[in-house]
């Protein structure tokens, strides 16, 4: 096997479990640090997909119990024709509903965006994204009415946090970025904002790891690729579950400015590198 191989693969599923639900754009992360460390080729537009899926599991397991209740609920609303199960059955069809916009854009175009985009395009994505945390967060976050629970999200709010989901389809714009984005303007609190953008990435997630899956071309899988592959998805896991908890226990206490400023700084010295010449990104 290929230790050294391994360790980059490691690398990036580090980056992707700390990247993934922070406003920064897992993406474009994994994207510049395997240019760095010559993490390029098929496999690893594959292994990104598949470590993304290790970090939405992360959620899965922190959020069992709710993810568990209102199953049962949104069925039991169904079988008993609304007489239990309220509760869930809103959380779920608010949930579907949020998760339209990018079901039908995966369906129509996201191959054909993913296929055009470079690395020059995430540089581009860190600086919008950046400057549309500070704006919007600006305009919104202050708001004196704000949704404080997930139970109290109301379609109409779910579908603009769905619309505005629909710009992580930029590498670089970040989903968790671009959901809470959503949610502020929707009128939600910027913790619940984020929750339910884990909860909407489930099903996307998913949708994205099957499809990627059915069509990646497996003769190329060696041992070396399958344990990058299995370790990495553990690890972003893994790392994951620490994030989330961490990043939801900020937010509750501080702005999202510090990761805006942060995105903008990294685009900006990129775009300056890359137009300089000193450094030429490949994918």
């Amino acid at each position: 096997m290929d230790i050294l191989f391994i360790l980059k693969a490691v690398i990036i599923a580090v980056v992707e479990g700390i990247t993934e639900f922070i406003p920064v754009s897992s993406t474009g992360h994994m994207i510049l640090v395997g240019w760095a460390i010559g993490f390029k080729g098929e496999f690893a537009k594959m292994f990104e997909v598949v470590i993304q899926l290790g970090a939405i599991m992360a959620v899965v397991v922190l959020y069992w119990n709710k993810i568990k209740d209102s199953i049962v609920e949104f069925f039991k609303f169904i079988f008993t024709k609304g007489k239990k199960g309220e509760k869930g059955f809103k959380f779920g069809i608010n949930v579907i509903i949020a998760c339209i916009p990018m079901g039908v854009a995966g369906i129509s175009i996201y191959k054909t965006i993913k296929s055009k985009f470079v690395p020059e395009a995430v540089i581009i994505g860190f600086i919008v994204g950046g400057l549309l945390l500070i704006i919007i967060e600006n305009m919104f976050r202050n708001k004196t009415k704000k949704v404080q629970s997930i139970d109290e999200i109301k379609p109409m709010q779910a579908f603009k946090v769905g619309l505005f989901q629909l710009l992580s389809m930029w590498p670089g714009m970040s989903r968790s970025a671009s959901t809470i984005m959503g949610g502020w303007i929707g009128g939600l609190s910027t913790p619940i904002a984020a929750e339910f953008s884990f909860f909407i990435a489930i099903p996307a997630m998913i949708g994205a790891t099957c499809k990627d899956l059915f069509e990646f071309d497996y003769s190329i899988m060696n041992l070396t690729l399958w344990a990058s592959l299995i370790l990495g998805f553990v690890v972003a896991f893994l790392v994951s579950l620490v994030v989330i908890k961490k990043f939801i226990d900020y937010l509750k206490r501080k702005p999202m400015k510090g990761f805006a400023i942060y995105r903008i700084i990294v685009g900006s010295l990129l775009g300056i590198l890359v137009l300089t010449k000193v450094i030429i990104l490949t994918r």
